[in-house]
């Protein structure tokens, strides 16, 4: 199975691709989308879906893996988000690609077995278990890449069943 993991923004987008056959992973790229800022926001969100296109074509992924939006304090960076959301989401539609979203509880939990791990937990385990030289920098590639792990650890759960059952997946 191939998991192209997504950590949405409209500034970074960050992104990581692995393959999993079940008991072992392997790490087949990651990195960041980025768009500049003061760039008009239909053009960045434009640049999003073109490279997200041209990663989709390059890793053919089975499945995204995309990091549930939660509410923010600022409500215009919650918007654009959610608008480059949007254009990931019509990208994985576009080329029939399931999504499955996940919050960040999900993702600690599936990557450190710990409710309560942070960041730099999450990103040293996210590097052990594809057994990296070294943690993927910047940090969204790092998220993405743990975003790809937490889906295939709830891929033939109940877990994967529950979100898919009431119409997240």
């Amino acid at each position: 199975m191939v998991v192209l993991g997504i950590d949405p923004g409209y500034a970074i987008v960050g992104w990581g691709a692995i393959s999993f056959n079940g008991t072992a992973y392997a790490p087949m790229g990651y990195g960041v989308i980025t768009t500049p800022a003061g760039m008009e926001l239909s053009f960045r969100l434009e640049q999003i879906y073109d490279q997200l296109e041209i990663l989709i074509n390059k890793a053919r992924p089975d499945a995204i893996s995309l990091e549930r939006l939660y509410f923010q304090n600022n409500q215009k960076t919650a918007i654009n988000v959610a608008q480059a959301r949007g254009v990931i989401l019509l990208s994985a539609k576009k080329n029939s690609i399931p999504v499955y979203e996940y919050t960040p509880l999900q993702v600690k939990m599936a990557v450190t077995g710990y409710g309560q791990a942070k960041k730099p937990q999450i990103m040293e385990m996210t590097r052990r278990l594809l057994r990296l030289p070294e943690i993927p920098r910047p940090d969204d590639a790092a998220d993405a890449l743990a975003m790809a792990i937490t889906h295939t650890h709830a891929a033939g759960t109940r877990l994967k069943a529950m979100i898919y059952k009431r119409g997240q997946g």
